[in-house]
């Protein structure tokens, strides 16, 4: 999974060229009206709504293949136990046991939602730089201490794999081969240890640098934005998308997908 969300922010589409300020606000409500929905129908129409705007922000399809799959990996055991784990007596069975298709329902909305979240986050920070994603937060008012640790966990993550690379080198340079015993065990304990201290080292001295350089603990940019018309409207576009989705969702037309636990 590329963890660089931002590589192909330099493509011009009609989402880089929405205010980023905007894009942000008005997207980050169409995530939390996704998060609300309670009925497939309005789920999978939230999923279609994330897919054309991804369309609109013209990443790659194999950069954003890329990441769904691996959000695949923790979404599909839902589908595969909440029908076989979902509370109650169900006359349905499949494979000896009992099968409830509210369970099937449940994981499916859940998958569905999660999806189009997800969607929707890549056409957020993948058609815009991720600093100036950041710093259009801080210009939403988000704390700053929030949107500093967004920003710096996303800059130090690759730091952190660039020296786990390098360890890993090292430890293959010097004869290591991974094996099913003790001693693989004891390597692999004394390789996250020394990481770890590496890192907690390398915090300090970037943090000495940032307090020689003025570091204040706020962010200081020459970064401008400049909205237009055609902004109000595709926020009027988005937040509008997502009171639909919401006011369908509680009109009492579709089947909600119960929380059986509960």
């Amino acid at each position: 999974m590329a963890i660089d969300i931002d590589r192909y922010a330099h493509i011009e589409s009609t989402l880089k060229r929405w205010d980023v300020r905007f894009k942000i606000a008005s997207l980050g409500v169409f995530i939390l009206a996704v998060a609300l929905l309670d009925t497939l129908p309005m789920a999978f129409a939230a999923l279609g709504a994330a897919i054309v705007a991804l369309r609109a922000a013209k990443l790659p399809r194999e950069f954003v293949r890329n990441g769904v799959q691996f959000v695949m990996v923790f979404l599909v055991p839902f589908l595969l136990i909440l029908p076989f784990s979902y509370p109650g007596e169900s006359p349905h069975r499949f494979l000896g046991m009992e099968f409830a298709y509210e369970g099937l329902r449940l994981g499916l909305l859940i998958v569905v939602k999660a999806l189009a979240i997800v969607l929707t986050s890549y056409a957020i920070f993948g058609t815009s730089r991720f600093d100036v994603s950041m710093i259009a937060l801080q210009r939403l008012k988000c704390p700053t201490v929030f949107v500093q640790m967004l920003l710096f966990t996303y800059r130090y993550i690759f730091v952190f794999l660039a020296e786990l690379r390098r360890m890993e080198v090292a430890m293959k340079a010097r004869g290591f081969v991974a094996k099913g015993n003790m001693r693989t065990l004891k390597v692999f304990g004394d390789f996250i240890g020394t990481l770890l201290v590496r890192s907690f080292e390398r915090t300090e001295r970037i943090y000495k640098a940032m307090l020689s350089k003025g570091y204040q603990g706020e962010f200081h940019t020459l970064v401008e934005f400049h909205s237009q018309p055609r902004d109000y409207q595709k926020t009027a576009l988005a937040i509008g998308t997502a009171v639909v989705l919401l006011a369908l969702d509680n009109a009492g037309w579709f089947h909600r997908a119960e929380l059986g636990w509960m």
